[in-house]
């Protein structure tokens, strides 16, 4: 248990910045010259991604707090 809580504060402390893109976007995007649009392209896939996770922490806080009243 405590490797596995060593491994979860390590991968959540420290990441490595990523390129979320689909195999489609980049061979498009990476033929632009500037590679702005391919920079705006990755941060709109990330926002997106970010909604659902958002989304669970709202509701698992909701619940925690519906058990647990906090007085």
């Amino acid at each position: 248990m405590k490797a596995k809580a060593i491994v979860f504060l390590f991968s959540f402390l420290f990441f490595l910045k990523s390129n979320a893109q689909c195999a489609m976007c980049r061979a498009v995007l990476e033929s632009e010259e500037g590679m702005g649009t391919a920079k705006s392209i990755n941060d709109g896939i990330i926002y997106l991604a970010a909604i659902p996770y958002i989304l669970v922490f709202g509701v698992g806080y909701y619940i925690y707090r519906k058990y647990f009243k906090v007085k």
